[in-house]
């Protein structure tokens, strides 16, 4: 086997090999090329060659999302380590373990005017686990003294001796560096930033390796929830009539289904789950804004629950944010082992584990439970809400919401759906969804700009078929995202084309003006089409109700590669459409 010469090189490396780092994701440059030769020479690793750094970052966060294991992405110095940060700051809002590692030049040759450099050291401050700025090797052929420095052989011995001790102290700590670095990554599932100098020359190879870097293990110590804090939980719970546990991002089956069933039949509780929660129950209430919309002041104190449970990520729903700030509960849990956000502004306890530790302790301690109509009152207004939905579809002309209704029917049983942010999320967030989906989306920081290569990334590791809806302008953004070779034929993109950012439509401004059309709404006239002639997407088209289902008919059949639809919706009419419907169910 070939490796770098350069030992620094060798030491990440291994240690990501050590470490069970499996996924490599490598961006074109030459100062990483020690990197690169490294991880490509080696057959344990998986590597991936994307050109685009962004994209690059964001197709390694669609493979950790799907493996939950930490996956590097690895690139040049200078402007490229920048091209990371969206993808970072997803990971460390969404927790998503990922190693970043940036090839740099040595100290002494950053900030004299080289190209290609910055400064590197601790560029993810705000938005990292850990950031290792390691040192660089000390170069014996540079460090060896001149002849007339030499007045006696026993000079030479001491200069090699202390040369050699620096670099196994250099060793040393670049070692405990990755080790922490990666440890962490893992321990905190979160990004963490590898700096990495490397003078020239940068391609030299060898036949052995000069390192055999040492793995520091990580002591994960079972953590039990405090028998004082499950007392008072007890205690609240028992005196409370209405309860309401809202659930955000959470992976597929991470909750226990005996657990849910535990949390369904209980009358005082009303489970909130969005599109993005993967949690499924006829007794569950998903479709938030659908509940929530249309109620007058006096049906939201009515719903005001006593007790907020919250687990999982990110919250979609604007209106549930916006009701429970309002109307705030007495008393909120947030159930994580790793952070607590006070999202409503009445967070009264952190419960540092998981949810099934909390439920399983829990919910074996409750030996009775408090009558209440709290589930029944507003399960008759879920099945009212439901009715008038399906009568408003029908009453419908073609547009967004139809769309989504005719798209969402289709996809297959035991797949995955990965959703665009913006306007793609939160209509799917309407809609009923085929409980055998596996859903994801970039709601970390909730950004538009990589979630067609985090589909990619998702579409290339999975072994199920995944299929991604978009909107045109988060589509267009991040269209490098089809410019990479391991793109499989089962994966299907539905852009959905309303030409513009037409979520902008439904907030407040002023429609319909230069200003807005320019600014804000974005108006354009691009289409898909060239794009899939030049990346090899199979490519169709509809713009009204039957073309939408004669393309579907096929749409997700086995083809020899990748395909994509692009839907038109009359731009001026969704968000009329998608205001009335809340007016409509009431």
């Amino acid at each position: 086997m070939k490796y770098p010469k350069i030992p620094l090189a060798q030491t990440v490396v291994q240690l990501c090999k050590l470490k069970h780092i499996k996924h490599i994701v490598i961006s074109p440059g030459s100062r990483n090329a020690p990197l690169t030769i490294g991880f490509t020479n080696d057959s344990y690793f998986t590597c991936y060659s994307i050109v685009d750094e962004r994209c690059a970052a964001f197709f390694a966060l669609g493979i950790a999302q799907q493996t939950n294991e930490t996956v590097a992405v690895v690139c040049t110095s200078g402007s490229a380590l920048l091209n990371y940060y969206p993808a970072v700051s997803e990971a460390f809002y969404s927790d998503i373990p990922m190693a970043v590692l940036s090839a740099d030049r040595p100290k002494h040759l950053i900030d004299i005017g080289d190209g290609q450099t910055i400064n590197q050291k601790n560029v993810f401050e705000n938005h990292i686990v850990y950031s290792a700025n390691l040192k660089l090797d000390i170069k014996d052929e540079n460090n060896l003294p001149k002849k007339e420095e030499l007045p006696i052989f026993k000079s030479l011995e001491n200069k090699l001796e202390r040369i050699l001790g620096l670099q196994q102290g250099i060793q040393s700590f670049n070692e405990a560096e990755i080790n922490t670095a990666l440890n962490l990554a893992k321990l905190k599932k979160g990004p963490v930033h590898i700096n990495v100098p490397f003078d020239e020359p940068l391609y030299e190879l060898t036949e052995t390796l000069t390192v055999k870097p040492e793995v520091e293990t990580l002591d994960l110590k079972p953590v039990k929830i405090d028998d004082a804090e499950l007392e008072d939980c007890i205690d609240e719970w028992y005196v409370a009539q209405r309860k309401m546990i809202l659930v955000g991002v959470l992976p597929p089956n991470s909750v226990e289904q005996k657990l849910l069933e535990e949390l369904a039949d209980d009358d005082s509780v009303l489970v909130f789950t969005e599109t993005t929660s993967n949690l499924h129950h006829p007794n569950f209430f998903p479709s938030i804004d659908k509940l929530i919309a249309p109620l007058s002041p006096e049906e939201l104190k009515a719903l005001q629950p006593e007790i907020l449970i919250t687990f999982g990520g990110m919250i979609v729903s604007k209106k549930i944010k916006a009701f429970l700030r309002q109307h705030k509960p007495k008393h909120h849990w947030h159930i994580d082992e790793k952070k607590a956000y006070d999202t409503f502004f009445c967070l009264t306890k952190h419960i540092e584990v998981s949810p099934n530790q909390f439920f399983s302790a829990f919910l074996s301690k409750i030996t009775h439970l408090p009558k209440s109509n709290y589930f029944d009152t507003w399960t008759s207004v879920k099945k009212h809400r439901s009715k008038r939905h399906l009568e408003y579809i029908k009453e419908i002309p073609f547009s967004d919401f139809k769309v989504f209704n005719q798209v969402l029917k289709t996809i297959p049983n035991k797949t995955i759906l990965q959703l665009g942010n913006s306007s793609a999320v939160r209509y799917a967030q309407l809609f009923n969804l085929n409980p055998s989906l596996q859903v994801f989306c970039n709601r970390g920081t909730s950004g538009i700009d990589g979630s067609t290569s985090t589909a990619i990334g998702c579409a290339a590791i999975s072994n199920k078929q995944t299929t991604f809806i978009t909107g045109d302008l988060s589509f267009f953004y991040d269209s490098n995202a089809l410019w990479n070779n391991y793109i499989p034929n089962t994966f299907r993109i539905i852009v959905i084309n309303n030409q513009g950012g037409g979520i902008f439509r439904i907030l407040p401004g002023h429609k319909n003006t230069d200003n807005f059309d320019n600014y804000f709404e974005t108006i354009h006239h691009l289409s898909a089409q060239h794009l899939c002639k030049m990346y090899q997407f199979e490519y169709a088209k509809a713009s009204n109700e039957m073309e939408l289902t004669e393309s579907l008919k096929g749409f997700f059949n086995k083809s020899k590669t990748p395909k994509l639809l692009e839907v038109f919706t009359p731009r001026t009419e969704n968000d009329s459409i998608l205001l009335d419907y809340f007016k409509f169910i009431k």
